[in-house]
Parts: C-alpha cells; sequence; structure tokens
C-alpha cells in the first residue's frame, strides 16, 4: 500500500502559509486526518475524471464509492458540460486545443517541493485556462487572487510556455453546490510579479518555519489552528472592551468587535469539540470541568408497537403528514423535472434584513429605514 505524499508547502493550503508563514511547519506537528467531507470530495472528484475522460472519447473505469448519489451524478455532469462548452469556445481561436485531465504540476521552481494535480487544463493558443472543481458547500471559493490557481498556473506554464506563446492565464473555479462558477483572468506578466514579489520570499519563509503568525480568515481549515496561542491571543484582544454593554462602547469599538465575532464564536466552538474530545476519547481531566452525561429527549421502543397500543385503547388521531422539503422534492424529481411540475407553485420571499461585512457580494439596501423597506417588499 503505497503512502499519498504531502507537500510541506501544499497549493490547496497556500492562502495560509503564504499570509501566516510558520503555520506550514506548525501544521506538520499534527495528524492527518481525512474528513468526511474530504473523502466525499475526492469521491466526486474521481467521478468528474471519469466522466470528462468518456466525453472526450478516453479509456476509463467508472469509480465506485459509498458517496455515489443522484446529487452527485447531477453535479459532476454539469462539471463536464461546462468543460466541453469551455472547449468548444477554445475552438474558436485555435483549431486544436489541448485538453489536459489531473496534470500533474510541479512549481518547485518557485516553492520548495512543490507540486500538484490540476483537475483541467485548456490550452488554445495564447489563453492557459485551468478548471478546478470544487465540491465543498461550505465556504465560497472565489478565483479572483487564488493562490491555489495561480500556483497550478505556474506549474503548467513550467510545462508549455516553451510550447505555446502564452500571454494570458484563466482560471475557473466550478463550486455546484454553491451555484458558483468564479473566472478570473490575468496576463502571464502580472503572474510572474506576483511570483517574484509575494510567492518566493513568503514560501521561503514557510518552508524553513520562519516569519510571523498572522491570524484571519485562511485560519478556518488549520490543523493547528486550536491550540494555536497567536490566533488564541488575536481573539482574546476583545476582553479588552471588558463586556461593556452595548451603549457604552464607541462606534470604532463596535465595529472592531463586529468584525471578530463570526472568527470568536468559530473559535470557541472549536475549543470546546477540542475539549470534549480530549476528554472522552483520552481521558483528559480539565481543572474545573467534567464530564456528564448530557439531556436527552423521549423516545419511542417501538413505533408499530406504539400504533398498536394507543388504537386499542381507542386513540386514532395519533398520525401526522407533511410535505417533503423543497430541497428533498428537487432531489426526488431532479432540477428538470420539479422545474416542469412544481416551477409556478414556488416561491421565494425576501430574506430578512442582515448585517453583513462590506465585502458581501449582495446588494446593500439603499434606504434610511431598512426596516420599512423589507415591510413594503413582503406587503406586495
Amino acid at each position: 500500500m503505497s503512502v499519498k505524499k504531502h507537500a510541506v508547502l501544499s497549493a490547496s493550503a497556500s492562502h495560509r502559509w503564504l499570509n501566516c508563514n510558520p503555520s506550514a511547519r506548525l501544521e506538520l506537528e499534527f495528524e492527518d486526518r481525512e474528513s468526511e467531507a474530504a473523502a466525499e470530495g475526492t469521491a466526486a472528484h474521481a467521478l468528474c475524471e471519469h466522466k470528462l475522460r468518456k466525453a472526450l472519447k478516453m479509456r476509463s473505469r467508472k469509480p465506485t464509492s459509498t458517496y455515489d448519489s443522484d446529487e452527485m451524478d447531477e453535479y459532476t455532469d454539469g462539471y463536464v458540460t461546462f468543460v466541453l462548452e469551455t472547449l468548444e469556445e477554445a475552438k474558436n481561436v485555435c483549431t486544436d486545443p489541448i485538453v489536459l485531465i489531473e496534470q500533474k504540476l510541479n512549481f518547485s521552481r518557485f516553492v520548495p517541493d512543490g507540486f500538484g494535480t490540476g483537475d483541467c487544463i485548456i490550452i488554445s493558443d495564447s489563453t492557459l485556462h485551468i478548471i478546478d472543481f470544487k465540491y465543498g458547500q461550505g465556504v465560497l471559493v472565489e478565483a479572483e487572487n487564488n493562490p491555489q490557481m495561480m500556483l497550478y498556473a505556474l506549474g503548467a506554464l513550467e510545462i508549455y510556455d516553451g510550447l505555446y506563446d502564452i500571454e494570458n492565464i484563466s482560471m475557473t473555479i466550478y463550486q455546484p453546490r454553491r451555484e458558483n462558477i468564479s473566472t478570473w483572468t490575468i496576463p502571464v506578466s502580472k503572474l510572474r510579479e506576483w511570483t517574484e514579489n509575494t510567492l518566493i520570499p513568503n514560501a521561503e519563509k514557510a518552508y524553513k518555519g520562519e516569519g510571523d503568525y498572522c491570524p484571519g480568515s485562511w485560519c478556518t481549515f488549520c490543523k493547528s489552528t486550536v491550540k494555536c496561542r497567536a490566533r488564541a491571543e488575536e481573539k482574546l484582544k476583545l476582553a479588552e472592551y471588558e463586556f461593556k454593554a452595548p451603549p457604552l462602547l464607541t462606534d470604532d469599538e463596535i465595529e472592531d468587535i463586529l468584525g471578530k465575532l463570526d472568527d470568536l464564536t468559530k473559535w470557541a466552538n472549536e475549543i470546546t469539540a477540542y475539549a470534549q474530545d480530549a476528554a472522552l476519547n483520552h481521558g483528559k481531566e480539565w481543572r474545573g470541568f467534567k464530564v456528564v452525561e448530557g439531556r436527552s429527549n423521549r423516545k419511542y421502543t417501538d413505533e408499530d408497537a406504539v400504533a398498536e397500543a394507543a388504537k386499542a385503547a381507542g386513540y386514532t388521531d395519533i398520525y401526522k403528514q407533511s410535505l417533503i422539503s423543497i430541497t428533498e422534492m428537487e432531489k426526488l424529481m431532479g432540477k428538470k423535472g420539479f422545474a416542469e411540475i412544481l416551477g409556478g407553485l414556488i416561491y421565494k420571499p425576501p430574506g430578512k434584513p442582515t448585517l453583513v461585512p462590506a465585502s458581501d457580494k449582495r446588494q446593500a439596501i439603499k434606504k434610511s429605514n431598512v426596516n420599512d423597506e423589507f415591510n413594503e417588499i413582503t406587503e406586495d
């Protein structure tokens, strides 16, 4: 059985080690566990590869996994359709574009031991297009300034820049479960500038474990995040506000707190989960805490026996029935059938106004009183 090799500075973790250089070496101290979501993503990628090879008339054996489902079939079909459409567009400017599937990429000239795999690469004369399939739905992934995609681009250029006069790199994130198709194009010259000014110096420090710890949004999937002192210190800075009541805080203080609350809550939940796992599974005893039996709800031991006993006692109104959710109904019928059968019977009410960071892509409600606007919408 072969052991899968992991790069110290992997492309998928580049967002972390570029912003927090020493995190790459720190993560090596923690066990590498594949999550359920990651395993499902691996299965979806394998199915994408198979379907794309078959669509391009290449030999391939269909993979099977415990994650196979109608949903995965639908999303992987969509990916193949997108790639084929992109290929047809490439043929408008190039008679024989090259398509590479699961291409091994080496960018070690810029990142020590740097390597990765590109899901799909299409080369059409002056443009190199990289398409990356993301099956995750927890975090929306954008193509713009995406370091993983930029590293893949460098790896592809290492192979093909001498064979083609490549001027532009297009990068697409195909994330079907978030209905997200994000494409960004950058001139090769700009990519080279980023490589020299940002990538190489940060990669050198990260590989050596040097540089400063820098907490941020990139902490999300870091294996060391729970025990990272830098992140803890960053979150505990909120203590300087001494938990004052909101009216006693200045506008600047509230704005500072709002920007940190989501990650603070996530960090607190991670600490709780880590401590509980250590106590339950590893016998760890935390001073001032103990393991107890949690609250639970009563359950029937045998629903059929309960129904018979209730009926025998003269009770007949013991069942309730409701429609399955819209999401379940759409999965049951398929998107096309759902639209044909129930399309005219579905509506989406406006969402409740909520305060979000300015970076959110949704349009702001521009009115003096947003509640007035919300009420006008819902009353129509």
